[in-house]
């Protein structure tokens, strides 16, 4: 118990409040009747008119943020210049303050992984040039000629580097940042070479406008969500359709109410009684309206609520989930560490929305607490259909820990940039791999529900699972990595069987044997390979106090042994 204490405190925690967005349409149907001339341009609507105005001042705050401005003269002048109110104007400057600052945070960023990069990289071409040099005293022109191809490949490529590095150091030294590109640089790109028109782009950079709510003007002043007849609605304020009337004592222009644009609002059933709640509490809420190149405007509605109370105890075990690239392996593990049958009338709940094909959803089911979710499409779908059935999988995950009570433990791993520069099969797989978008999946949909989460190490879970857990309990070596996972959570650790070690012995003295028995230098075993086989042996030797060695470090040296008796057959 005393472990299971100690881990605890790596709980994701669900206290206090969670962001929650809704996603929806809106069809704006009462326009105002009149438009204004001094803003207005060709035939675009006010709202069109609205967004073009707010889109240009974020950009102009942005160039004027760098050159060191305040946000007061900004916010005046906003207001004068673009015509838009100083809600919209504020609003504006604060969403560029914030590109700017995302921008010096991720500043950092590359330069850590340009610096990573360029050094396996300065690795690969040192390795490129001792093949050239082997190739040159071995006196083959074919080997020579591709050493030299990959020479220069790999040059070019450290060249590209160290420009860029030096390029990043030196925004990091005049605290400056890359270039911004307001509107996309792959459009930009797509317009330079001819592939898209000046239309095209124009639209993308005055395609959006964003308000942020008040809790003291009923939410959000300037996009007002109401329920009104059975049906969510959306008023949008044009606010460059209003007018100075007067003046107050302070000198601050007295304008007149500006005209709205207004029309419903669909929702998706999951986001409506979390809006309908909203809209009851009086809780502020922003709004951001993106017209896309179809027409049609989306609405994001972002809002804070207070997140459920857990419904799981982790006294009671731990739901391992092993994340692979078709599915998802569960193990049902109870306080011991232990796989704990499922519960009587146990049934995995099926989404009823998959509906394409017989196969889409398969469930295998271990009654001695293990089952496997696969959904074939995960490797090889589109990104848009992939989000869906990774959000469907999620929560058919997440219903399972609620069911049973349990907190999920998850592997915390992440592949990011460290697959770049390392090798090609493996840069496949991790680019094709949803594995972060599904555990970010069942950590969000966790945390709306009430469940635990709880990341744990990934080192040499599924090597355990294999050398423990799948042959004494019948089951895969993903369900074996899931069971090993849970226990990890609870804070368990996997001490060396008496059947490993003789099977280590028997390897070990395999190979002692091999060595012995072939020259040093001769075609078989080389030297290197007798003195790998020394290291490792006397790392993981049974006859040293095998269980002194960390399991990371054991297991480790265990795979790269099994793989090392396996290549010298």
């Amino acid at each position: 118990m005393k472990k299971r204490r100690k881990n605890k405190k790596r709980m994701i925690e669900l206290n206090g409040d969670i962001k929650y967005t809704a996603c929806g349409e809106w069809f704006p149907e009462v326009y105002p009747a009149y438009r204004s001339k001094k803003w207005s341009r060709g035939d675009e609507d006010p709202l069109g008119t609205e967004m073009r105005l707010f889109c240009a001042c974020g950009r102009w705050a942005f160039n004027r943020l760098m050159e060191g401005c305040s946000r007061e003269k900004l916010k005046q002048e906003g207001q004068r210049v673009f015509g838009l109110n100083s809600r919209y104007c504020d609003d504006a400057i604060l969403k560029a303050r914030a590109v700017i600052e995302s921008q010096k945070e991720l500043l950092a960023l590359e330069i850590e992984d340009t610096g990573t990069k360029l050094a396996r990289a300065k690795k690969k071409y040192r390795w490129a040039a001792k093949d050239l040099d082997k190739a040159i005293k071995a006196n083959d022109p074919a080997r020579i000629e591709k050493a030299k191809r990959i020479l220069h490949g790999r040059k070019a490529r450290v060249k590209k580097l160290e420009d860029k590095l030096a390029e990043l150091q030196d925004h990091e030294t005049n605290g400056t940042i890359p270039k911004v590109i307001f509107g996309g640089r792959s459009l930009w790109r797509q317009v330079c070479r001819g592939k898209a028109g000046r239309e095209e782009w124009r639209d993308a950079r005055q395609n959006r406008l964003y308000a942020r709510g008040d809790e003291t003007k009923g939410g959000n002043p300037n996009m007002k969500v109401a329920y009104q007849e059975g049906r969510f609605t959306l008023a949008v304020t044009i606010s460059h359709l209003s007018e100075q009337k007067g003046a107050d004592s302070k000198g601050r222009p007295i304008m007149t109410r500006a005209p709205r644009v207004e029309g419903e609002l669909w929702l998706p059933e999951k986001h409506r009684l979390k809006v309908w709640g909203l809209l009851l509490s009086g809780a502020p809420y922003n709004v951001e309206l993106i017209r896309g190149r179809d027409g049609r405007y989306r609405v994001h509605i972002a809002f804070t609520m207070t997140a459920p109370e857990l419904a799981t105890d982790p006294n009671r075990g731990y739901l391992g989930i092993d994340t692979n690239p078709d599915g998802v392996a569960l193990a049902n593990v109870n306080y011991s560490g232990q796989p704990e049958p499922w519960p009587e009338g146990f049934i995995v709940p099926y989404p009823k929305a998959l509906h394409k094909f017989a196969g889409e959803f398969q469930v295998i089911v271990h009654p001695n607490g293990f089952l496997y979710i696969k959904m074939p499409e995960l490797a090889y779908s589109r990104s848009f259909r992939r989000a869906y059935l990774i959000g469907v999988l999620a929560r058919v995950v997440v219903d399972i820990a609620k069911t049973l009570g349990k907190p999920i433990a998850i592997e915390d791993l992440g592949f990011g940039k460290d697959r770049l520069d390392t090798h090609k099969k493996f840069n496949r797989m991790a680019a094709n791999f949803p594995y972060r978008k599904i555990t970010e999946a069942v950590a969000r949909k966790a945390c709306k529900e009430g469940v635990g989460v709880k990341p744990v190490r990934p080192a040499h879970t599924s090597t355990i699972g294999y050398w423990k857990y799948m042959e004494r309990y019948g089951v895969t070596i993903h369900h074996a990595a899931a069971l090993v996972i849970a226990r990890r959570a609870i804070g368990f650790k996997e001490r060396i069987t008496k059947e490993l070690k003789q099977k280590i012995q028997a390897v070990i003295e395999s190979l002692n044997q091999k060595a012995n028995s072939l020259p040093g230098e001769g075609k078989g075993m080389t030297r290197k390979v007798k003195q790998q086989i020394k290291r490792l042996g006397e790392k993981v030797s049974v006859h040293n106090g095998l269980d002194r060695y960390k399991q990371e470090s054991f297991y480790s040296a265990w795979h790269d042994l099994k793989e090392l008796a396996l290549s010298s057959r």
